[in-house]
């Protein structure tokens, strides 16, 4: 079936497309008894008001953009994306805002979709992911005049309003946390170097593992099981294996609890592991995964108040959303004598 339009409502009702559009815009000009027609006729047929006619009538395009440089298979698999957006999505349906998801191959693909987004008046505003320690994004979309807040900082914003996670807080609760069962071979297997907060966490981990005598070992990852299960082969065969693990992410997490019992590495006996992201994943395991945790659909419904409210022409600065908090479970326990 062809989209109701105007004309279709005009010619049920018997009236001008005039009429029609001063009933439908609530503006004088009719009758509130043909008012009241024209709406019922324009619900019957289904009308609704096109975007593009509203985008040039008002200058809003309706729709917000996220765009995503990663693998699209990864994305696919990984909890925390699908939580961010589930949380975006539902704080903007409220609003009868869309969301514009696109994934790109490399960060030059990525700019050209901001330029052709606006251009084409095809978003209001952006959401900025995965904010990197030099990273162009920030000055083009302030060329650009595009609103746009960044899911992170607060470090390296570049002027952009963000709002971030206390990460370093996280880590020093986790190493912490593992010192105090006697662990003083702690590595931690952690996402892309480039990304600011993997700066974060490394940073921090390698701080407070300095301040507890605990000797930390980081190794970079593309955030993928597959990276994530080689990572732990090679520590785990190494002369002296650390006796926890941290990883950045619950996929990872689950990939090296499998390699511990491929490699007869018994979890927590001789081996505890801690993922960061808590998920369903990480119950659904046996062992249950020790998890820092954090409510990543409220994190998402946060940022996009803050991007409505910056679309929408207010002052909007950058804001820590919340600590996550360690929630011990089976895959971690005092380390065994000997073990240390």
């Amino acid at each position: 079936m062809k989209r109701p339009t105007i004309a279709d409502i005009a010619l049920r009702a018997g009236v001008t497309k005039s009429a029609v559009s001063f009933a439908l815009n609530g503006r004088p000009g009719v009758s509130e008894a043909t008012r009241g027609r024209i709406l019922a006729i324009a619900a019957e047929l289904g009308w609704q008001p096109s975007s593009a006619a509203r985008a040039l009538a008002d200058g809003r395009a309706g729709a917000l953009g996220l765009v995503v440089d990663r693998p699209a298979r990864t994305l696919g698999i990984e909890p925390f994306f699908m939580q961010l957006i589930s949380g975006i999505e539902g704080e903007l349906a409220s609003r009868e805002v869309a969301l514009l998801l696109q994934v790109t191959e490399d960060r030059s693909a990525q700019l050209a979709t901001y330029r052709r987004w606006w251009a084409g008046r095809r978003v209001d505003g952006v959401f900025l992911v995965d904010l990197h320690v030099d990273d162009a994004r920030a000055e083009l979309l302030r060329g650009l005049g595009m609103p746009a807040v960044v899911i992170g900082g607060p470090d390296g914003l570049a002027g952009l309003p963000g709002v971030w996670n206390d990460d370093a807080a996280a880590v020093r609760s986790v190493v912490e946390y593992l010192a105090a069962l006697g662990h003083r071979r702690v590595a931690r297997v952690a996402g892309l170097a480039e990304l600011r907060h993997t700066l974060v966490r490394t940073t921090a981990f390698e701080a407070v593992a300095g301040e507890l005598g605990v000797t930390p070992v980081v190794v970079g990852t593309d955030y993928t099981g597959e990276e994530g299960a080689q990572a732990t082969r090679s520590l785990l065969a190494s002369v002296e294996p650390p006796t926890a693990i941290v990883y950045d992410n619950d996929i990872m997490a689950v990939a090296g609890l499998s390699v511990a019992a491929e490699m007869g590495v018994r979890v927590p006996d001789r081996l505890s592991i801690v993922a960061w992201d808590d998920s369903v994943l990480c119950r659904l395991v046996h062992p249950q995964l020790t998890a820092v945790s954090l409510d990543i659909p409220a994190y998402g419904a946060h940022v996009a108040r803050r991007l409505l409210d910056l679309v929408a022409g207010g002052e909007v600065t950058g804001a820590c959303n919340a600590t996550p908090v360690l929630v011990p479970r089976a895959s971690t326990m005092p380390i065994r004598p000997g073990r240390a």
